[in-house]
């Protein structure tokens, strides 16, 4: 067993992502206690668990690991899934000069926390597509229970070389579509077998990244952009097609219906290079809406 004790600049408020970080019944979320323990996907499984000890202004956080060998390597995923590099006070100082100033100090120092995985992240993506959230994440959670397996209270999802053998009639049986059955088993054979590199792809710039997944069939742009979000931690995305950020920014600027592609644009222009940032306040805005 091995502990690490970790300070990073703050505002950095760990309740509130473990709040969003426990909407997921496969996360592993302690409110209690502050703690969320996770997969870390190397060679050989391993769980990990990261507990707060500190405050929003003077953020603090416990690593515990199991396995010495894997301690630098395990910090560092930490560090990338929990954004601990990224200045939210620089971030959170940009936005008070635009028209998310009080969203932003509403949800003072809320990180963007990363799925725990690239594949993870393209998976729950590609089932969540044009579903309701409570359907989606039952849906993901029967499939990760099924094909996946469990460490220490963990669940990890299955690998794509397992994926890539399911044959689409035993996703049928979960309520899962035809097609998406087939885009979930097609994305897994074409990284099974090397075609698509995962590894390979994040070192790409973000207009890299949407050609080369768009190609892939069941992958569209708002796929790609939650991709580019979640899996690899981009601060500029904007998903013009999310229906969550089109209802927020049709109740914090009062219109009438939905707004339009344009009408996005224009609105989010002072919100560059952080989009992201603005995409995941917008979508706290209503999630916590009393």
């Amino acid at each position: 067993m091995w502990e690490e004790t970790v300070k990073i600049s703050g505002p950095y408020d760990f309740d509130l992502a473990l709040q969003r970080q426990s909407i997921d019944p496969l996360n592993d979320v302690h409110i209690k206690s502050r703690t969320i323990n996770i997969p870390v996907y190397e060679s050989e499984a391993e769980v990990v668990s990261i507990q707060a000890i500190g405050t929003t202004d003077k953020p603090c956080f416990l690593i515990k690991g199991k396995n010495e060998q894997t301690k630098a390597y395990v910090i560092e995923c930490v560090y990338k899934i929990f954004q601990w590099n990224v200045t939210l006070d620089e971030i959170n100082n940009h936005f008070q000069q635009t028209t998310l100033n009080e969203i932003f100090m509403k949800h003072r120092g809320t990180p963007i926390i990363l799925d725990f995985s690239p594949y993870n992240c393209l998976v729950k993506c590609i089932i969540h597509q044009q579903l309701n959230m409570k359907f989606a994440m039952a849906l993901t959670e029967d499939f990760v229970h099924t094909y996946g397996f469990e460490q220490d209270g963990v669940w990890f999802y299955p690998s794509p070389d397992k994926v890539a053998e399911i044959e689409i009639e035993e996703l049928r049986s979960m309520k899962f579509s035809q097609r998406k059955a087939e885009y979930l088993i097609g994305l897994s054979k074409l990284i099974a077998s090397g075609e698509l590199n995962l590894q390979e792809l994040a070192t790409k710039s973000d207009e890299e990244v949407t050609k080369t997944l768009v190609k892939i069939r069941g992958i569209g742009p708002w796929t790609a952009q939650n991709f580019l979000m979640f899996g690899l931690g981009r601060p500029n995305l904007f998903p013009l097609a999310d229906i969550g950020i089109q209802n927020a920014i049709k109740k914090l600027f009062k219109l009438e219906k939905k707004p339009t592609y344009e009408e996005m644009e224009n609105f989010s222009q002072d919100w560059h290079p952080y989009l992201s940032y603005a995409s995941l306040y917008l979508w706290r805005s209503i999630e916590t809406a009393e």
